[in-house]
Formats: structure tokens, C-alpha cells, sequence
């Protein structure tokens, strides 16, 4: 126990008990306990392994502290809390964010350089990408771990001063060799199922990024258009088609004209044939029911590709493949096939290697002056595919890539997947319907390959045939005991590293995997799988995953799948849902609209118990909205924390007499109110009602401070009264247990209030029981209604709370009269009432008081 200071505040508290608590192994995850206990005693959360790749922001301490809250009750209430925290390294915006801090960019031709320093340290942002100092792939991989690293650090002591109580000897890295491990093995078993593929086909692409997306990490953004009307000729001489297209560069790469099977307009042509206008090429007119009848000319232009509508016609129809946007958002050189006239090849010429916008000046300026650019609509705005970190918008090419099965054309596993998802308890429970939306509106596998750098390399290398072409139909997988490798360094089985590149020989895949296939694996990288199978059997199917709204169709999604194809299971039994941090014009909060608020600030303005108190004050899956020029919510958990420093010291003032018992009614109510708020509290805890339960425990602690304490105190001053042990007893044990009901949220001033008169920590005391001590709360309830009749009537008199009553007359109803005259005698000594009257009335209330004379000098 230590002493308790003259004058309680809340500066330094956090250094102080996150050094003890680091010492004390406080929030440690104990093994042989947990052994003992069984899965059954094991509480184990799949905490968010938040990106380290800059700043953490409000966002973070508002859903970190809701899963926070709900691990100090589980621990308070005996289980053995597993909780180990991730930092999720790889992926774009650790590259984005080095090659900003270091002025630098990737060039795997370049060789290493051992000796390399950075020309820049933290301020190359504004520098342009052809500015970048080209670096070899190992010298930026080296460059992406140290920026890693550092940020980590920085997480970790925001994490501290919050109060996370993560056991921090739990930590991974999705960039670890273990992690590495982990994530290729899962991969591997994937590809031996069958679920895991490589196809050719059309692909998102990022054209900065020079890298695949997948559909989960898509975001609409409106940009302005004009609808280009284009003369299609008949090529029977009739005469033309007209079509409408706001892509007209990708004319070169039309295949069909696609009307509604229902067109009466079009009707007569379909199974014919039209030539486009310029370069002249043959295109089938074909139905499909996609086809819009209203929009534009109500015929469409497919193109190989302009739209994801596009790749379904294509796809459907049977169409060919004539793209001609490369990597970089070029046009390439090569012309389609398809283009045989000469006019057709030198208007081609007149595109290649041109960007979209310039090709789209170009083939205007072309379709202008052969008479088939019929009309050019106003300008408007319409939505456009991003990659959710891109700033132009993504073209569709066709490449080679690696998918996992996801459901999108398997009906029996999108089936499984939202089976397992109704198996699963939502907080809220309408968040379900969100995970049941993206699962049955999936149009393609998962896309898990990306043409990247810093991350999780594919384990896979490629035979090379006779004329040193990769034969993807000769894939080469290690074995699992090699596991982690890098097929650009390592060496398939039964090869040399000489036949690395040679025809008879091997090369290796370059691609890495998608950052969400290795955090769709944060169960089994923090639990042990297929490493540590004690651990694993102990702590999975895990509790909680505890994430924001927002990467329900990302992290959740994808963890389901994984778990679903490797167990049949969910791996979690419950999912709990924070919502969005708001600006004070509801708008959400993100780093791209700039409207972001660092945590660390906040924290040392207003204390972190303070912050706490606001992130618990949300429900889940209800938006917070948070302005940092009037924080109400934090200012009013200050004062909270203040007043529990200050009521502790003030309650422990009283001595307790070592045979005293609770004998006074006004104390027993108290306490009979106390179990009702400890019931009610358990129950929302157990219901992830963190809200709920900090709403009533906060209601009655203020009642117990201004009402009963000053009811009270004078019988516990006075130790010569008989009521004395009853009220020193019943403030002691309200202490206790108002502090752990509190320390879940507060965790920082209930810790120092706990350490004055108790061992060990808050924190793993047991959680309070309902103790049914029999009292009646009315007692309480009625005293407290008269205490604050009584302070109005001093008032509204404009007298002193101190200065002494004569008499006073309070009314209340029959049934209330015998609460009152149990609490009598506190209410006269805390009101200074010579003489108390009480009489039945209709409502309680102080009907007379008559101050007492002011005496004279």
C-alpha cells in the first residue's frame, strides 16, 4: 500500500503505474494458470494490428480503448485474458510512407548497396516521384523495416500512456520471419487444396503504384466526364449506329456493341456486325441484359477494358482480349491484330504511348476530323474506381495473378461463409447484415498478389522451358520445413542457383502477397498455429474480434475466409464493432480529408483517464463525433477521475472498528442500491455494453459523493456515536467496490485510489459481487430527495449550506414517510436542523424551514 498525498492529482499517473504494472507483470497472459483453468477460463481477443506507416490518430484510442475496457472486466471476473497486440508492417502505405520520409524509390535491377545513406530523413514529401532516388529492392526493403520499426516504438508508448493493458511480450510483426512463416504456410496449404490459383485475366490496377487491387480495397470517387456520341457503320451500307462513351481512347480496343435483349431498336441487328469508326474493325452487336435501355443511345460500347460492366460482357459473352493500356497507363505500342487497315495502324500509331488523357485529346482531335464525332455532351460528374490510397484512377489490364477462392463463384462456400457469420454474435447485431452484403455481392476471387516490395514474398518459383519461357503450369513449391523463403534468393528443391534464369531452369515469382493475406491470418499468427499447439488449443476459437465498420469487408471477410477454408469454423465467437470518430460536422475522420487528430495532445492535455471516459461513453457501432476545441466528454471524465482521487482519500479518512457490521438502515440501502448498480453493470459488460455499464456505475457514484458522504460523514466523524463502525463499514465497502466497477474505464485513478488501502493491483481484484446485504433502497432514495430539498430551501433563501435550521418541516406520501425517519437523524446533522418534522403529503418535498438567529458579536 502506499501513502496517500496531502493534495491527489492526476499528473503523472500514467508513467507511474505503467512502470509498475510492466514490473509487476500485471497484465502478463499466464500459461500454467490458463492450463489449469482450460479453454473455458481463457478470455482471448484478436486485437487490430493498426498500419505502421505514420501517426496514430483519435480513431485508434476510441476503438483500442472499447476493447480495452472489455479485457480489465474479463480479467476482473477470473479468466486468464489473452491479448497480445500486432503491428501490421507490410504493404502500400509503408511504401508510400518511406519513399516520402527518404526521398527514394524502388528498382529491383539496381544492385545492393551495403554503404547506402538516404538522402533525405522525414522531409522528401514534396519531392516528385521522377525525383526519387532509384535504390535497390533489398536497400528500400532495409529502408521500409527501420521506418517500421521506429513507428512501432512510437505506437507502443502512445498505446502505454492510454493504458492498454496488452500483454506487450505478445507482440508480432506481419513482417517477421515467424509471421513470414506463418503466412507462406497458409498460403502453401491454400494452393494444395486447390483453393489458391494463378489466372491471366483482367486486372484492377493502380498505374503509380504499378500494382493489382483488389476489389476489397476499391473506393468510388466522383470525377467529371462527357458522354462522346460515336458513328458506328453498318457493314451492310445501311447506314450507322450511334453509341455514347465517355472513354472514347479505348476505341482501338472495342469488341462488341451490347444492347438489352428487350431493344426494340436494336433487336434487328443482334448476330450482325458494325465497323468502328476510325480504325475500322469488325464488332459483333450482341445482347446482354446488362445493357442500360435508357442510358444514352441505349447501345454500348465494349471495350477490353473500360469498366468492371466490361469484363462481365467480356467474360460472358465470350468476347476477345484486345487490351491496350499497359502497366504504366500507357498506350502500348503493339496495335490489336484486329486493326489490319493501314489508315486503322497509323491512327494507332498516333496513340501509342500516350497517357489516358493525352490519348483521349488525341483520338477526339481523329474522330473530329473523319466526320464520325457526332456530338459531346456537358460535362458531369459520375462515380470512378480508386484504389482507397490512390490518387488516379485505376485502369483495368489484363496480367497474371494469384487468387484465393472467396465464395464469389462457389455457392456451397459463400454459403459456409454466412452460415459462419450468423454463428457469430455481432455487437452490434446489425453489422451482420454489412459482412452478409459484401459476401453475396462478391464478383470475383480474392486477388492476393501485388506487384510490390516490403512484404510477405510468394513462396512459389516457376520451370523454365527449353527457350527459357516460365511454364506456369510447372509451379515449384518448397517444402513447409523451409519455410520462410524468398524465391528471389533461395532455391527451389533439386536445383542449383546457376539454373536460376536458364532455359531447362527455374525463375522465381517476384510478387508478394496482399498485406490482408497475412492479417486475414492474425489469429493464427497470435495464437500459435501450426507452431504451438497448447497455446493454439487455448485460446482459439478466439473470444472477440474487436475492429472498426469500415474493414468488415476487408479484415473481417478475409480472416472468415481463411479460418472457414482451414477449420470449416468461425474464429471468433463474438465480433464487436466500433464506429467512426466524427468531425463536429459529422463528417468522418481520415487522413485524407485532413480533418485528423493526433491522440498524443489530447492525452497530455486532458489525461488519459479523461479520453478513456469518452471513448467508453460511445456504444459500439455508434459514431462519436469529437471536437477538439470543446471536448465536453473528456472535461467531464476529468472531473470524474479528479473526484475519485479526492472521494477515496476523503472515505479512507474514517477509521473502520474491526468488529463493526452495517446496522444502520441509511447504510444498508445504500449498499442494497450499490448491488442493483453492480448487477445491472455485470450484465452490460457481459453484453458489450461498456456505455451501459460505466452510464449507471457513473449515476450512483455521484449520488454516493453528493448525497450519502454528506449524509454520513458526520455519524463517521463522530466515533463516540453508535452509528459510527455501521458508516465507516459501509463507505469502505462502497470504496471498494465503486473502484472496480470503475477500473475498466478509469484505469489510472482507481489504480492510485486502490494502492492506499489495498494490495496488489486493481486490476486483477476480483470483480464485485452483488453482496444482497437486505437493506432497502428506498432509505437512500428518499433521504437523498429530502438532502436536495433541503440544500434548495438554504438557497432559495439565500443562506450558507452551513448555517443552522431552527426547525423544518418536510412532506412526503405515506410510504415514503418511514424511508425518511430511518435516514432522520443523518438529515438533521448534515442539514444543521435543530428540530425535523416529518408529515404526510403528496410529494416529497420541504414545505417549511426557519433558519436559526444569527447570533451576535
Amino acid at each position: 500500500m502506499s501513502v496517500i498525498p496531502d493534495k491527489p492529482a492526476l499528473e503523472g499517473l500514467e508513467a507511474k503505474w505503467d512502470g509498475v504494472w510492466a514490473e509487476q507483470g500485471t497484465y502478463l497472459f499466464d500459461r500454467l494458470r490458463a492450463a489449469e483453468l482450460g479453454r473455458a477460463g481463457v478470455y482471448s481477443i484478436d486485437t487490430p494490428p493498426p498500419t505502421a506507416s505514420g501517426s496514430l490518430h483519435i480513431g485508434h484510442v476510441f476503438s483500442y480503448t472499447h476493447t480495452d475496457v472489455k479485457a480489465r472486466y474479463e480479467r476482473m471476473r477470473g479468466k486468464a485474458v489473452f491479448y497480445p497486440i500486432g503491428w501490421d508492417d507490410n504493404g502500400l502505405p509503408t511504401e508510400r510512407r518511406v519513399q516520402n520520409y527518404y526521398g527514394v524509390r524502388c528498382d529491383p535491377s539496381l544492385p545492393y548497396d551495403a554503404a547506402f545513406v538516404p538522402p533525405f530523413q522525414g522531409d522528401a514529401k514534396s519531392l516528385k516521384a521522377a525525383d526519387q532516388l532509384p535504390v535497390s529492392r533489398r536497400n528500400f526493403i532495409e529502408l521500409c523495416e527501420k521506418l517500421t520499426v521506429e513507428d512501432e516504438k512510437q505506437f507502443e508508448d502512445v498505446f502505454r500512456q492510454m493504458g492498454l493493458s496488452v500483454d506487450w511480450t505478445q507482440t508480432y510483426r506481419t513482417i517477421s520471419d515467424e509471421t513470414i512463416r506463418q503466412s507462406q504456410l497458409g498460403f502453401l496449404r491454400n494452393v494444395e487444396r486447390g483453393e489458391a490459383y494463378q489466372a491471366l485475366a483482367p486486372t484492377l490496377w493502380d498505374v503509380d503504384f504499378r500494382s493489382a487491387i483488389a476489389q476489397a480495397e476499391l473506393e468510388d470517387r466522383e470525377q467529371p466526364a462527357s458522354f462522346h456520341r460515336l458513328a458506328f457503320h453498318k457493314t451492310d451500307g445501311s447506314g450507322d449506329i450511334e453509341i455514347e462513351t465517355t472513354r472514347p481512347e479505348l476505341l482501338a480496343a472495342c469488341v462488341a456493341l451490347v444492347a438489352h435483349p428487350d431493344d426494340e431498336r436494336y433487336q434487328p441487328f443482334f448476330g450482325k456486325t458494325v465497323r468502328t469508326p476510325v480504325f475500322d474493325v469488325e464488332v459483333p452487336v450482341l445482347a446482354h441484359h446488362l445493357a442500360q435501355q435508357d442510358k444514352g443511345s441505349g447501345i454500348a460500347m465494349v471495350c477490353t477494358f473500360g469498366d468492371v460492366t466490361d469484363i462481365i460482357w467480356w467474360r460472358e459473352l465470350d468476347l476477345p482480349n484486345r487490351t491496350i493500356l499497359g502497366q504504366d497507363g500507357r498506350v502500348i505500342a503493339e496495335a490489336p491484330e484486329a486493326i489490319t487497315t493501314e489508315t486503322g495502324k497509323a491512327a494507332y500509331a498516333e496513340l501509342a504511348g500516350k497517357t489516358v488523357f493525352s490519348a483521349r485529346k488525341q483520338i477526339v482531335e481523329m474522330l473530329e476530323a473523319s466526320g464520325e464525332l457526332l456530338n459531346v455532351s456537358k460535362p458531369f460528374n459520375h462515380a470512378v474506381k480508386f484504389f482507397e490510397k490512390g490518387d488516379r484512377p485505376l485502369e483495368i489490364v489484363s496480367t497474371r495473378q494469384w487468387y484465393i477462392r472467396n465464395g464469389a463463384r462457389d455457392s456451397e462456400l459463400r454459403d459456409q461463409l454466412i452460415a459462419n457469420g450468423r454463428e457469430l454474435t455481432w455487437h452490434p447485431d446489425f453489422m451482420r447484415v454489412r459482412y452478409e452484403n459484401w459476401v453475396g455481392g462478391l464478383t470475383g476471387d480474392w486477388l492476393i498478389s501485388r506487384q510490390r516490395f516490403f512484404g510477405v514474398p510468394i513462396p512459389v518459383w516457376y520451370g523454365l522451358d527449353e527457350n527459357g519461357e516460365r511454364d506456369f503450369g510447372r509451379v515449384l513449391v518448397p517444402d513447409a520445413a523451409s519455410l520462410p523463403i524468398d524465391p528471389t534468393t533461395d532455391v527451389p528443391a533439386g536445383y542449383t542457383a546457376e539454373q536460376r534464369g536458364v532455359p531447362g531452369g527455374f525463375e522465381a515469382e517476384v510478387d508478394i502477397l496482399d498485406t490482408w493475406a497475412t492479417s486475414s491470418l492474425t489469429p493464427q499468427l497470435a495464437g500459435g498455429w501450426q507452431r504451438d499447439e497448447e497455446l493454439w488449443n487455448l485460446v482459439a476459437p478466439f473470444d472477440v474480434r474487436p475492429q472498426g465498420q469500415d474493414i468488415i469487408r476487408t479484415w473481417l471477410f478475409s480472416t472468415m475466409l481463411r479460418s472457414t477454408l482451414e477449420d470449416a469454423r468461425s474464429p471468433w465467437a463474438n465480433a464487436s464493432i466500433s464506429g467512426f470518430i466524427v468531425d463536429p460536422d459529422r463528417k468522418k475522420m481520415s487522413k485524407s480529408k485532413g480533418n485528423v487528430v493526433t491522440p498524443a495532445d489530447i492525452l497530455e492535455k486532458h489525461g488519459s483517464d479523461a479520453v478513456r471516459y469518452w471513448a467508453a461513453s460511445s456504444r459500439l457501432g455508434v459514431d462519436a463525433a469529437f471536437d477538439p476545441q470543446n471536448p465536453t466528454q473528456m472535461k467531464i471524465g476529468r472531473r470524474l477521475a479528479i473526484k475519485i482521487l479526492n472521494a477515496a482519500k476523503f472515505v479512507l479518512g474514517f477509521p473502520v472498528p474491526e468488529d463493526a457490521e452495517v446496522t444502520h438502515a441509511l447504510d444498508a440501502s445504500m449498499l442494497a442500491a450499490l448491488d442493483d448498480v453492480v448487477r445491472d453493470a455485470t450484465k452490460a459488460f457481459d453484453a458489450f455494453d461498456h456505455a451501459r455499464a460505466l452510464e449507471v456505475t457513473e449515476a450512483f457514484f455521484w449520488t454516493f459523493c453528493d448525497d450519502y458522504l454528506e449524509l454520513v460523514k458526520e455519524r463517521a466523524y463522530n466515533q463516540a456515536d453508535v452509528g459510527q463502525p455501521s458508516a465507516a463499514l459501509a463507505l469502505r465497502i462502497a470504496l471498494s467496490t465503486l473502484l472496480r466497477l470503475l477500473a475498466p474505464v478509469v484505469s489510472f485513478a482507481t489504480e492510485e485510489a486502490w494502492s492506499w488501502f489495498e494490495e496488489g493491483s486493481i486490476h486483477t481484484a476480483a470483480w464485485p459481487e452483488a453482496r444482497e446485504a437486505g437493506g432497502d433502497p428506498a432509505v437512500l432514495a428518499a433521504a437523498s430527495a429530502a438532502l436536495i430539498g433541503i440544500r434548495r430551501a438554504k438557497t432559495e433563501a439565500k443562506a450558507s449550506q452551513k448555517t443552522p435550521v431552527a426547525r423544518a418541516l418536510i412532506a412526503a406520501p405515506a410510504s415514503t414517510l418511514e424511508a425518511l425517519r430511518a435516514a432522520a437523524g443523518d438529515l438533521q446533522a448534515v442539514g444543521r436542523i435543530a428540530e425535523l418534522s416529518l408529515v404526510e403529503g403528496e410529494e416529497l418535498a420541504v414545505t417549511e424551514i426557519e433558519l436559526a438567529p444569527v447570533e451576535e458579536s
